[in-house]
């Protein structure tokens, strides 16, 4: 099956028209019209994912973070994000990202953080598709919510504003970096908003109103799994591969 038809099995999931407009989804290196024997599926292209679809004879990377985001003035080696284009383009491995695409898709990322939580009357938070709100199966208190918002994400921390004084019954949500979207998720009518990539001064929030930071990747690790189950689906003549070097490039102490 050809590197493009592989493509449009992906973006009949996320329509990459639907991608922003700062975004860059789609091929990042390599020709659509290449023969792929093997998909590799993560969530970032590092030089670890690189080697293993080197190693397991996987000649496409797909990802949810595109590999070039913004414009390469130079490739080196000798650098984290010129190492990759290298062994890439060395090997013929053909790099494709399904970003914002797959954040606004239904059942995409957004849709995957809501179903964690349980959340239902989902509607979209913003006008341009990005997050989500929807109601609780019950309200919690302000402590409840964090304890359950830490249990059903697998968290260790979550960086959190002062615990509202009211009960969490609606939430607002966005995947990965939700900052711009905090006025939105207090006119909504929610009481929480969950997202990642929360600034110092953001932590200062309305009363009635908290704000949780469980991580960028965290926040967006779920696409992985759907991104393969969508490939897997109508899967006849390649083979999808889950990575075993997905990671979150923040540690904490």
């Amino acid at each position: 099956m050809k590197a493009r038809e592989i493509a449009d099995i992906i973006e009949a999931f996320a329509p990459v028209e639907t991608a922003a407009g700062w975004d860059n989804t789609g091929f990042c290196i390599g020709s659509p019209d290449t023969d792929v024997k093997a998909v590799l599926v993560g969530f970032d292209c590092t030089p670890a994912l690189v080697a293993e679809a080197v190693e397991r004879g996987a000649n496409m990377i797909v990802t949810h973070h595109p590999l070039i985001f913004k414009g390469v003035k130079k490739i080196s080696p000798d650098t984290f994000l010129g190492s990759v284009i290298t062994e890439a383009i060395k090997h013929d491995i053909v790099v494709y990202a399904a970003h914002t695409n797959a954040d606004k898709a239904a059942s995409g990322v957004n849709d995957l953080m809501a179903d964690r939580l349980g959340l239902t009357g989902r509607e979209v938070l913003s006008e341009d598709g990005f997050g989500l709100t929807g109601y609780l199966p019950h309200p919690m208190s302000a402590q409840e919510f964090i304890a359950f918002v830490k249990k059903q994400f697998s968290l260790k921390v979550v960086r959190a504003s002062a615990p509202a004084d009211v009960p969490v019954e609606k939430v607002a949500l966005c995947s990965g970096s939700g900052g711009s979207l905090l006025e939105e998720a207090l006119c909504s009518g929610a009481q929480a908003y969950i997202c990642g990539d929360v600034s110092y001064h953001q932590f200062f929030t309305e009363k009635g109103f908290m704000v949780l930071d469980i991580g960028h990747f965290e926040s967006e690790i779920d696409i992985v799994d759907k991104l393969i189950s969508v490939l897997s689906e109508k899967n006849s003549t390649f083979a999808v591969l889950r990575t075993k070097n997905d990671y979150n490039p923040i540690h904490y102490f």
